[in-house]
């Protein structure tokens, strides 16, 4: 008896999840959301998997850190240069997706000069409050969580595939962003002898 159970045992196949993709399951649900081009996109199939990414939420008519926020993200990607939409990829999601349609997005496009590789997204809002939970965009009091214009102000950016994730207030300065960012996607940055 003992055999027909051990047998039974070894010959059943264990499904054993990677880190990767409990990582996955646990923070990037694949909600389908739009850019501010009006095109849909799966969150985590379409912009983050094998991805280095920078991630943060916002919104167009926002009169706190938001402008200041994204003015700092435009000179990351200025300095970034080509790399923007090759190496490193750019996301801004709205907090206020009833208000923020992909057509008033574009218009935030084109007030703050965004060029190829950062998209401005929208969609469902019980899917932007999903993501935006997920992500750890959350501010532990209650009361100010709930309020969009107290949004906490952070960027998280990551290496996907590696499964490096860190976090920084989106008004640190440009190039420390930058250089944050390049330990993630090039090796030449790293100080000579230095490992992952």
């Amino acid at each position: 008896m003992a055999s027909i159970a051990r047998r039974s045992l070894f010959s059943r196949q264990t499904v054993r999840r990677s880190s990767r993709d409990a990582i996955r399951a646990r923070y990037f649900p694949n909600v389908v959301l739009r850019t501010h081009e009006d095109r849909p996109v799966r969150f985590y199939d379409d912009l983050i998997k094998d991805k280095v990414v920078v991630i943060n939420f916002m919104y167009a008519t926002c009169e706190g850190v938001c402008p200041g926020i994204t003015l700092n993200l435009a000179r990351v990607q200025k300095l970034l240069g080509d790399r923007i939409g090759r190496d490193v990829f750019m996301y801004s999601i709205t907090l206020k997706p009833e208000q923020d349609s992909p057509a008033v997005l574009n218009d935030y496009v084109a007030m703050h000069g965004v060029g190829p590789g950062w998209l401005f997204l929208t969609g469902d809002p019980a899917d932007v409050e999903l993501l935006r939970r997920k992500l750890g965009f959350v501010n532990p009091d209650p009361r100010l969580d709930a309020d969009s214009a107290e949004q906490i102000g952070n960027i998280r950016y990551g290496n996907e595939p590696r499964q490096l994730w860190a976090a920084c207030p989106g008004l640190a300065a440009a190039p420390w962003i930058v250089e944050s960012l390049s330990w993630l996607y090039d090796e030449r940055a790293r100080p000579s002898g230095e490992r992952r």
